[in-house]
């Protein structure tokens, strides 16, 4: 961005906007550069003003959510990055007219939202417990654990296209699939409407804690990390074929795959972002050789070498 940009965004969204933030705070991974704007917002009509304004000037941008699906090379960011992070955006609303639908702002967090599911009296979403995400990303990813995937129980998506024109997508109109969900690129999600099930609050909580403890038992914590690096191949399991070509506990810098599950990488303390690539390098080509499977990322990698630093 020149300064005239630059001067511009000051101009829409006044001190929401950043220059030059370390990525490193805003991701789980707490590793990568410098993003070259950090937008942060609550306002609906600035968001679509702010994305016309990028749209028009080439500006690239990317909705970082908690960063818990996101590598930021060390390089950085070029352009804008947007967290959904405060007003209509952190809200949820509901239940709606048949007891059963919950309308959640794309910046709410997964804790909220199962709280918030909990305290209502609604289930179908405990699944997600222990996932580090916001709504919107779950929704963007159809995150999924333990069999369960979150696109069957969305029946609306409110969004914001790629020109500042909000629109509205209901389930008939939204492809899900395997961690993924068919958008047009640009897109952003700003509410999602979901249909859950009644159940007592109690029984809810139980699920939620269950899940979490299946989660403590077989993964990792206390450590930087952005989930699961890889899909699972059909038939298989990533972290199985990562541990059978004797990669778990591999290190490289300060990041290591996982001794406790493989198809996790960590940050034991300064890791770089080059770190951990390097890892995620040397796992696809080893499983390459040892199964014949090549593993697709379920992370998202972003920015610019440390060589291109922005």
């Amino acid at each position: 961005m020149d300064e005239q940009q630059k001067l511009r965004l000051r101009q829409i969204a006044g001190p929401r906007i950043r220059f030059h933030v370390p990525m490193d705070r805003h991701t789980t991974f707490k590793a990568g550069g410098s993003a070259e704007a950090l937008y942060r917002t609550g306002d609906p009509e600035e968001l679509e003003r702010v994305i016309t304004f990028l749209e028009k000037e080439g500006i690239p941008r990317l909705v970082a959510g908690r960063g818990s699906n996101l590598l930021v090379r060390d390089g950085g960011i070029r352009g804008v990055v947007i967290l959904l992070a405060d007003g209509v955006f952190k809200r949820i609303e509901g239940p709606g007219t048949d007891g059963e639908e919950l309308l959640a702002g794309a910046g709410v967090s997964l804790s909220d939202l199962l709280i918030s599911c909990r305290d209502r009296g609604l289930s179908g979403l405990e699944f997600l417990a222990g996932i580090p995400g916001t709504v919107g990303g779950a929704v963007i990813m159809n995150a999924g654990a333990f069999g369960k995937e979150t696109g069957p129980l969305v029946r609306e998506v409110k969004t914001v296209d790629r020109s500042g024109h909000p629109s509205e997508m209901d389930a008939s109109m939204l492809r899900f699939s395997y961690r993924s969900l068919d958008l047009e690129p640009g897109t952003v999600i700003t509410q999602v409407l979901f249909h859950l099930y009644r159940d007592s609050p109690e029984r809810i909580s139980q699920r939620i804690a269950e899940f979490l403890r299946r989660r403590r038992e077989t993964q990792p914590s206390g450590y930087g990390s952005a989930g699961s690096i890889f899909k699972n191949p059909p038939g298989n399991h990533a972290g199985r074929l990562i541990e059978e070509a004797g990669l778990k506990g591999r290190s490289m810098g300060g990041a290591m795959i996982s001794d406790k599950h493989a198809n996790f990488i960590v940050n034991l303390g300064g890791a770089t972002a080059s770190d951990i690539i390097s890892l995620i390098r040397l796992a696809r080509e080893e499983v390459r050789k040892k199964s014949g499977v090549l593993l697709d990322l379920e992370i998202q990698i972003v920015g610019e070498p440390q060589d291109q630093k922005v």
